[in-house]
């Protein structure tokens, strides 16, 4: 690739129109779909966060570009290519069929195609957290969803109930409907579904990333933990909507605390993470790599 003059920002020697190139076809193809998807999925509380995925994998890419541009290592071109051509079969299925999955998976596998084009598997061993990560903004299987949800509601309005009941509150159950007082609250798919323990576990693999922890033990037992550390935030979700319905009513318990609990259970996830890793030092190596 000739060098070229560009600002501090690009890397050095970098192919100044094939980027432009690339990035013209990406935009082209995947605008329209983020347009749609800030109308429609991404609107919704389980999808929510999405956007977030989003930002924060352009982010990790955008900060490995100058390792990237560096990087001396053999090209792939006939695995890149076929990456490219199977993704973009992949793109025009998905586009054409209304199928949310094959789209946003084919925009994975382009991106990983031109890394193998451009910079080989070396290439595609550096940046495969950025893409990993994309993952999770992927939509799941509405089938999957509707299968996990189901018992995960059932599940947390057991406990909640139950804890609500035994703290000393006029707390019932039927299902997944909870009765205090003279209300009655259906918990819904956000506040004890797939989707949550979904962003939850990326939550935790992007703080696994940021700490580099070198114990590949270490890193597994953490993520295992992060499926029971969203299903108490969970928990606490409910409890509180519960409570402040009890206390203020069914409009408070809707309107703006509705979505503030959604922000309580991330935090409260977020500090549960962060005590059981600290915990997992006392039994695991603490060591970290290189920072990029």
């Amino acid at each position: 690739m000739s060098a070229t003059q560009s600002p501090a920002w690009l890397p050095r020697g970098l192919d100044i129109p094939a980027l432009l190139l690339i990035s013209a076809a990406l935009l082209y193809m995947f605008g329209p779909v983020y347009k749609a998807l800030s109308s429609t999925i991404w609107a919704t509380d389980e999808q929510g966060h999405g956007p977030i995925i989003f930002a924060i994998s352009v982010w990790l890419l955008f900060s490995a570009r100058h390792t990237l541009a560096e990087l001396q290592s053999k090209a792939a071109p006939v695995a890149g290519y076929a990456i490219v051509v199977f993704a973009c079969l992949m793109f025009v299925a998905g586009v054409s069929q209304d199928i949310w999955i094959f789209v946003m998976t084919a925009q994975i596998l382009l991106l990983a195609g031109i890394t193998l084009v451009f910079k080989g598997w070396a290439g595609l061993r550096l940046i495969w957290f950025p893409l990993f990560f994309m993952l999770f903004m992927v939509p799941l299987p509405e089938a999957l969803v509707a299968s996990v949800t189901a018992p995960l509601k059932m599940a947390v309005s057991y406990v909640a109930s139950g804890l609500l009941y035994n703290m000393g509150y006029p707390v019932g159950r039927t299902g997944v409907m909870l009765t205090v007082g003279q209300y009655q609250l259906l918990v819904a798919d956000a506040c004890a579904g797939l989707n949550s323990m979904f962003t939850l576990e990326a939550l935790g693999m992007l703080y696994m990333n940021l700490m580099k922890y070198t114990s590949a033990a270490r890193n597994i037992t953490l993520a295992i933990v992060l499926v029971p550390i969203a299903f108490i935030a969970n928990i606490c979700r409910v409890m509180i909507l519960v409570l402040v319905t009890y206390y203020f009513g069914d409009e408070a318990g809707q309107g703006f605390v509705h979505g503030f609990a959604g922000m309580v259970l991330f935090m409260l996830a977020l500090v549960l993470m962060l005590l059981t890793d600290k915990f997992l030092g006392l039994f695991f190596d603490n060591s970290r790599g290189q920072q990029q």
